[in-house]
C-alpha cells in the first residue's frame, strides 16, 4: 500500500471540472486540491442549458455532498483507496505576483500552486489544467504542470479508421463476394484476429477489386453496393461506407470522421431523410462554439439571429439536397413539409436537452467540440429505435482546451470500435470541388 508521505498533490484548474466534473475521482490514492478562485469561476458558469453549465452544477452538488457537515478546510476522504481533498484559500505568492502582476483569476491559482510546492518540499505538486498558457506559465515557474489525460485517446496516430485495405485478395474469394448474397465466412479471408464490429473492407487483386462490410453477428463478409440515397451519389468507397453503416438498421451508433468538403453531413442527412419513414423525428444539431471564446450574448439579435450563423451550414446541407430535385417532386415537397411539422429539426445542440429521443434519428455535427463526458451524455439519453450519428474533423477543434486526442469524437471511435452496435468512417478525399481539396491539402 502506497504510504501518505509519497502522494502526491494534484492542483485542479477550472477546466478541467467542467470537462468532467467527476474527475477528483481519477488520481487515485493522491491528494486533490480545489484552488478557492476555482469555485469562485465555477459560479459564474452555473446558469445555462449548456453542458458546461450542468458540469458546473453537477461538480457543486457533487463537493456538497462529499463534504457534509466538514468544513472544507479540512481533508475530505474521496472514497476508499482515493486520496484526499481540500480546499485551498493561500493565495499569495512574491514570486508570481512579480512575474505577473495583474491579479487574474489564472494568476491566483499560479500563486496557490506556488504557495502548495513551498508549504509540502516532500511531495510531488502538479497542477493540472487543459489551459496550454496556463500550463506554460506554470512551468516558467518551477511548477509541474500537466494536461488532463484521463479520457485521451492513448496513441492518436493508431486511431481507429473503420476501413482496411487488403490488396493480394484471393481472386476466387473476390468472386465469391458478388455471387453470395449471403456473404463469405470472415474466417475464408483469415482476418478474423484483426475484425472489430462493423469493419469495411477494400478487397484488391489485381485488376479486380471489392467493397464489403464485416458483419459481427452472422461473422461473414457482405459486399457494399454503391447506391443512390435521397439524390446523393457515393463519389468514392469511404462514402459508400459510410451510407452502407447510415442505412444499416442494426448499427445504432456511426461516428463519421474527415476533413472539410469530404462530405460527413451531407451524407448523414441523406440517409436519415431516406429512411424518415422508420423514426418519428430527424434531429439535426451541432454544439456552439462561439468565436474567439465569447459568449453569444455579444452578438446583436435575438436567439434566432444569434444562432443563426452558427446553423447556417446544416442548412446550407438540406439546400444541396433539395437542389437534387425539382420543386414538384414528392422528394422536395416532403423535405419542405418535414421542416413546417418540425418532423426535421435543426437546432444547437444545448437546445435538445430535455427532449424525448426515442425513435429518433439524431445526428450531431461538429462532434469533435464536445468533450468525452458530453459524448456520453448524448448518447445515454438514446430511448428504443434511436440511432446516433456523431460527424466531425478532429483536426480542427474550435474548442481552447480540447486536442485530437481529448476531444469526445476520438474517444468514441476509440472505445467503441470493438461493438457490434456500432459502425466508424473515416472519409479521405474531398469531394466539394478541386479548389477546396487543393486548400485543404496545401493551405
Amino acid at each position: 500500500m502506497t504510504k501518505k508521505h509519497n502522494r502526491k498533490l494534484f492542483i485542479i484548474d477550472t477546466n478541467v471540472l467542467l470537462h468532467d466534473y467527476k474527475c477528483i475521482y481519477n488520481f487515485e490514492e493522491n491528494d486533490v486540491i480545489i484552488p478557492i478562485v476555482v469555485l469562485e469561476e465555477l459560479d459564474k458558469f452555473k446558469r445555462g442549458n449548456d453542458l458546461i453549465n450542468f458540469h458546473a452544477r453537477e461538480f457543486t452538488r457533487e463537493l456538497d455532498k462529499l463534504s457534509g457537515d466538514m468544513l472544507l478546510t479540512a481533508n475530505i476522504p474521496l472514497g476508499e483507496n482515493l486520496g484526499n481533498l481540500h480546499i485551498e484559500t493561500k493565495d499569495f505568492s512574491q514570486k508570481v505576483s512579480v512575474a505577473f502582476p495583474e491579479r487574474t483569476p489564472d494568476h491566483r491559482i499560479l500563486a496557490i500552486a506556488d504557495y502548495v510546492c513551498s508549504s509540502n518540499k516532500d511531495k510531488t505538486v502538479v497542477l493540472i489544467s487543459k489551459d496550454i498558457n496556463l500550463r506554460m506559465k506554470a512551468k516558467s515557474l518551477g511548477i509541474i504542470a500537466q494536461d488532463y489525460e484521463n479520457d485521451k485517446v492513448a496513441n492518436i496516430d493508431d486511431l481507429y479508421k473503420g476501413i482496411k485495405i487488403m490488396e493480394g485478395v484471393n481472386q476466387e474469394l473476390i468472386s465469391k463476394l458478388y455471387e453470395v448474397p449471403e456473404g463469405v465466412p470472415a474466417e475464408e479471408f483469415k482476418i478474423e484476429p484483426d475484425l472489430k464490429g462493423h469493419q469495411f473492407f477494400i478487397m484488391k487483386n489485381n485488376g479486380s477489386s471489392a467493397l464489403a462490410h464485416y458483419n459481427p453477428v452472422s461473422r461473414n463478409l457482405n459486399r457494399v453496393i454503391k447506391q443512390t440515397t435521397y439524390g446523393i451519389d457515393p463519389r468514392n468507397a469511404e462514402q459508400t461506407f459510410a451510407l452502407e453503416a447510415l442505412a444499416n438498421p442494426d448499427i445504432q451508433l456511426v461516428s463519421l470522421t474527415g476533413k472539410a468538403g469530404t462530405g460527413k453531413t451531407l451524407l448523414a442527412l441523406a440517409a436519415a431523410l431516406a429512411q424518415h419513414k422508420r423514426y418519428k423525428q430527424i434531429f439535426l444539431a451541432r454544439p456552439i462554439v462561439p468565436l474567439a471564446n465569447r459568449d453569444l450574448g455579444f452578438l446583436p439579435g435575438d436567439v434566432k439571429e444569434k444562432m443563426d450563423p452558427y446553423m447556417q451550414p446544416l442548412y446550407d446541407n438540406l439546400t444541396v439536397i433539395k437542389h437534387k430535385f425539382s420543386h414538384q417532386s414528392p422528394e422536395f415537397i416532403r423535405i419542405n413539409d418535414m421542416v413546417k411539422e418540425e418532423k426535421l429539426v435543426i437546432t444547437p445542440l444545448a437546445y435538445i436537452r430535455g427532449r424525448s429521443l426515442s425513435s429518433i434519428f439524431f445526428i450531431v455535427d461538429e462532434a469533435q467540440n464536445l468533450t468525452p463526458h458530453e459524448i456520453k451524455t448524448i448518447i445515454t439519453r438514446a430511448g428504443e429505435g434511436t440511432k446516433m450519428v456523431f460527424t466531425g474533423d478532429i483536426e480542427q477543434i474550435d474548442s481552447p482546451y480540447l486536442d485530437t486526442a481529448s476531444n469526445g469524437l476520438s474517444y468514441l471511435s476509440d472505445k467503441m470500435k470493438k461493438q457490434d452496435i456500432f459502425a466508424h468512417v473515416n472519409l479521405v478525399k474531398g469531394e466539394r470541388s478541386f479548389l477546396a481539396e487543393l486548400a485543404s491539402k496545401l493551405l
